[in-house]
Parts: C-alpha cells; structure tokens; sequence
C-alpha cells in the first residue's frame, strides 16, 4: 500500500515498489482543500496503470482553519491503511528534525520519522525523486501550498534548512538525517530498559533513573500516538514520590497514589476537584 498523492515523492516511490516486484496498491486522497485536487486523483490514477499498480481514491472533508496540516495528517490516516509506505525522503527527514526541535520535543520527537516499511525512502533525496520522475517521463502534480509561508514546515524548508547549510558551510539534510538515526537507536534501548519500570509501582518509579522513570510515565501513559508532555510525567513523578496525592496528565484523565499503587482513571464530568 502507497500513499501516492501525485507529487514527485509519491510517485517515485510508486515506480519504486513496482520495480522492486511488490504487488501495489496506490491510494490518492483528496482533501478538497484547492480547487481541482479532484483531477489530481486521474493523474495517479493513469501512472498506477503504466505500472500494473492497483488505484484506489479517498476523499476526506477538512475544515479550514487553525491547525490545517495537523488536521489532515490525521484525516489522511484515519483511511490509509495501517502501514501504508510514504514517500518522505531524506530532507523531509530532515525538516521533520527542525520541526520537533522547534516545537520543544524531546528524544523520540528527534528521532523523527523511523526507517522501515512504512519509510522507505529515508535514504533518497527529493532532487532524486524528481530526477526519476523526470527519467520516466512523469509529469508530477505541484502543489502550491508548499510554498505557502502560513505553513511552518515550508519556513523550515525554504528558510531554515538553507540557513542552517549556509551556515555551516556544507548540506546540513544528511547530517540531520543521521542524528535521527543515532537517537532512534537510543530512544529504543531506553524503551527497553524502561520495560522493566513498572510505571504503576509508586517506590520502583520514585528510585528508578530519572530518564527511566519518564519513559516508563509516557509508555503508560500514551494516548494513541501522543504521550503525556514533560511537565504531566514531572506530576506524576511527584505523585509516585509522595508530593502530591493526585494529578491531572490530560483532559479527563487523572493519575492518582494509593499506598504504592498508581493508578489512571478517567474523571466524571462532574468531578471538578482539580486535584494537583
């Protein structure tokens, strides 16, 4: 399954997969969002079938408004099949790095995007994509919303990232892509270690390592695809270590000590107590 949205990335890896004998399935989804996106649809749709790739269309609804490129990330996912390959390259690696810099993430959020399936081009750059897409005599759909200053990844990639190589004096996109990789092996042995942190176990929290004890919060914790922020696990760790009875971690879910034994409930409408 690749998501391909006509764009140089998306339709090299289509070519990509096909020549490397998978059996594929390219999905286009449409948000509405410009005018005549429908027909960008017809132009995977006619590549799919040079191919011998399968096509499939999906068509969300997205409002506009605040927070737009969040909100149809998530609309794209929720009908994309789990585990569908996208075409991120190397230098949207890179720019994903900036972006979680800038948004104060912390290790995992450095780590970017995580080779793999789901991944494949990591190692490609976008210039690459477009010289294959060239190569094969593919004309790409443009979108001009990646020049669209509102959007905060278009500064990373426009502004940012050329300053960055300006000012080292050499492309910083490799470098930056090879510090993900480097924190996405350590990101995974904290994983493992905080494994045997049991994060219900107030005592084995409240003297485990401080960097232990966080992973151990937010893999307990986790939401989806989001843990709780930096200052909830610091509550918590609070709770684990006595200072505090109780703590809110996220909208309607309360963490609470009971002899030693933490708990996570999810709090009545009607509870306003706000305990801290």
């Amino acid at each position: 399954m690749c998501a391909v949205s006509g764009g140089p990335d998306s339709l090299a890896l289509l070519v990509l997969a096909t020549a490397a004998g998978c059996q594929v399935t390219a999905v286009h989804v449409d948000h509405g969002l410009r005018f005549g996106s429908g027909s960008e649809a017809e132009v995977v749709a006619d590549v799919a079938r040079r191919y011998g790739a399968v096509f499939r269309a999906e068509k969300v609804e997205v409002d506009r408004g605040a927070n737009l490129e969040a909100r149809a990330r998530a609309a794209r996912r929720e009908v994309l099949p789990a585990g569908t390959a996208t075409g991120h390259t190397m230098d949207d690696q890179a720019e994903t790095v900036l972006l979680n810099l800038l948004r104060g993430a912390g290790l995992d959020g450095l780590a970017a995007m995580r080779r793999g399936a789901e991944h494949p081009l990591l190692s490609v750059r976008r210039a690459e994509t477009r010289a294959l897409c060239l190569h094969e005599g593919l004309e790409p759909v443009e979108d001009p919303t990646n020049h669209d200053a509102r959007f905060l990844r278009n500064r990373v990639r426009h502004e940012l990232l050329p300053l960055c190589s300006e000012i080292a004096g050499r492309d910083v996109v490799p470098i930056l892509a090879r510090q993900a990789d480097v924190l996405a092996a350590e990101a995974d042995l904290l994983d493992e270690l905080a494994g045997d942190v049991d994060a219900s176990d107030a005592a084995a929290l409240a003297t485990a390592p401080g960097a232990l004890a966080r992973r151990s919060i937010r893999r307990w914790l986790r939401n989806g695809d989001y843990p709780p922020d930096l200052a909830a696990v610091e509550r918590v760790l609070a709770v684990a270590r006595g200072a505090t009875k109780a703590t809110d971690v996220a909208p309607g879910i309360r963490v609470r000590r009971s002899r030693r034994v933490l708990a996570s409930a999810r709090i009545r409408r009607t509870d306003r107590s706000g305990v801290r």
